[in-house]
């Protein structure tokens, strides 16, 4: 079966060497995907000390901004958020954050919304307090 790669030039650049989705078949498979902003280094909802770590964040922010970068990438790649059919959602404090994150899910998926999954991790790769590992259909 075909492959076939995509980056948007909207979403924030990736930290490392993969692309923004990859589509197999019908399938898109969508790399790990924070709010930061493109272009800069900004994370929205993030304020750093002079040491570069977290000082304080707003997870409504952040949450907003992550669904507005898959979006992104989900339009750059021909798909659309009503084709999402599997988020995997990864969380630094599931405690604190899990409320206000579900509520915002719920006023961008208010029918159909798609499988979903939601893990603490202790970090990720910057100083981010949300990623989204997507899947959704062409």
């Amino acid at each position: 079966m075909s492959q076939e790669t995509f980056n948007s030039n909207k979403a924030p650049e990736p930290v490392g060497l993969y692309p923004h989705a990859k589509r197999v078949g019908d399938l898109l498979f969508l790399s790990g995907i924070g709010p930061r902003t493109r272009g800069s280094k900004k994370i929205p909802g993030v304020e750093l000390n002079e040491n570069g770590e977290i000082e304080s964040y707003d997870i409504a922010e952040q949450t907003r901004s992550v669904f507005q970068n898959v979006k992104d990438v989900l339009e750059a790649s021909g798909s659309s958020w009503d084709k999402l059919v599997d988020v995997t959602v990864f969380l630094t404090n599931m405690k604190a954050d899990f409320k206000t994150y579900n509520a915002i899910w719920a006023e961008y998926f208010k029918d159909g919304a798609p499988c979903r999954t939601t893990v603490e991790i202790l970090s990720l790769p910057t100083p981010i307090a949300i990623e989204l590992k997507c899947v959704a259909t062409v």
